[in-house]
């Protein structure tokens, strides 16, 4: 494999990973000063110039933790790993329309828990191609784990609304 297809394919991982950030930040942004701000949140919630950058670091490590396996395994050998990754980079961006887009803590919770199990699943179908790609998303598992536990904190003190 050429260098400069792994640099190619690296490229479009990472601009992949960006894109569906970039997707979940058009409803994050625009709500966060006002909205997110008004809620009632634990006294542990992290202050919001945290989020940014662990997002980053994440986003990051997805994108190379994919690019490892692809280079790995190749396209078809590593489908159904790839396709996990797509999956749940789609739960990830959806939960910041579901949270901040529409305000609703309830339908962010259900789609949190399937984001988490995607990345679980994720961590272990990359793990068996190459443990340093399912390494690379430990960090990303337990920052989501931490990200369930404050929508579930944040749903207990704001309404249900599915």
């Amino acid at each position: 494999m050429s260098t400069r297809l792994q640099i190619a394919a690296l490229i479009i991982l990472l601009a992949i990973c960006f894109a569906a950030a970039g997707i979940g930040s058009l409803a994050t942004r625009p709500n966060i000063e006002g909205w997110y701000n008004t809620l009632p949140k634990p006294s542990w919630t992290p202050p919001n110039s945290v989020f940014g950058p662990v997002w980053t670091f994440l986003y990051f490590t997805m994108a190379v933790s994919a690019w490892l396996v692809w280079r790995k395994a190749g396209l078809s050998e590593a489908a159904v790993p790839l396709a996990v990754f797509v999956l749940q980079l789609a739960l990830n961006a959806l939960w910041s329309w579901l949270f901040f887009g529409n305000h609703n803590p309830g339908a962010a919770m259900i789609d949190i828990v399937l984001l988490w199990l995607a990345i679980f699943m994720m961590i272990i179908a990359f793990w068996k191609v190459t443990p340093a790609a399912g390494a690379l998303l430990l960090p990303y598992l337990a920052w989501v784990t931490f990200a369930a536990a404050l929508n579930f904190a944040i749903l207990q003190r704001y309404p249900l609304v599915l």
